[in-house]
């Protein structure tokens, strides 16, 4: 993910469903330019926050291995528009997964009150053949532990979530690798 539009999980049960949230800021260049002296935050934005949400809850399932695309919103009902100081509660919930993708419905709240409610799909792509990752290993467990995903995450069984073994080597190796000053 290039941008960041989730700050932070607040809850993330594997398969199952995940909680995140978003702060608006009026420092948020985005807001300037959308809709000249009323800062809000864009419909497109919001799905796009609640879609890499939906995204790790899908991708996590196959221990981050597969590339996890937004393949279509099939539904996106907005029910007001959220401003800076506000605080975007979104929740995704896992409908069905499958090797070759994912549906997941969602809802973002602004406090108690509903503000959009989504449903998406998600294709799975193998990175078979890929010339590259699509990732670094290591940036990705660092920005999943930045979102505080291993903090509040629950495996399958109940246990703490962990991250990916190979995720974890690949951090150990990077921090072998001397820096370049």
């Amino acid at each position: 993910m290039r941008w960041f539009w989730i700050d932070k999980f607040i809850e993330f049960e594997s398969g199952k469903s995940a909680k995140s949230v978003k702060c608006i800021s009026l420092a948020e260049d985005h807001l300037h330019d959308h809709f000249r002296y009323l800062p809000v935050m864009p419909h497109s934005l919001v799905i796009e926050g609640i879609a890499q949400t939906g995204g790790v809850l899908a991708g996590e399932v196959y221990d981050f291995r597969e590339r996890v695309v937004l393949a279509k919103v099939a539904k996106a009902t907005f029910h007001g528009t959220a401003h800076p100081g506000d605080r975007l509660t979104y929740t995704a919930v896992m409908n069905d997964i499958r090797e070759n993708g994912a549906y997941v419905s969602a809802t973002s709240h602004i406090g108690d009150k509903l503000h959009a409610e989504v449903e998406l799909f998600f294709a799975h792509l193998s990175d078979k053949g890929e010339q590259r990752e699509l990732f670094y290993p290591a940036d990705f467990l660092s920005m999943l532990r930045l979102m505080g995903l291993y903090e509040v995450g629950k495996a399958k069984d109940g246990s703490p979530l962990q991250p990916p073994d190979y995720m974890v080597q690949a951090e150990i190796e990077l921090a072998k690798t001397p820096s370049v000053s």
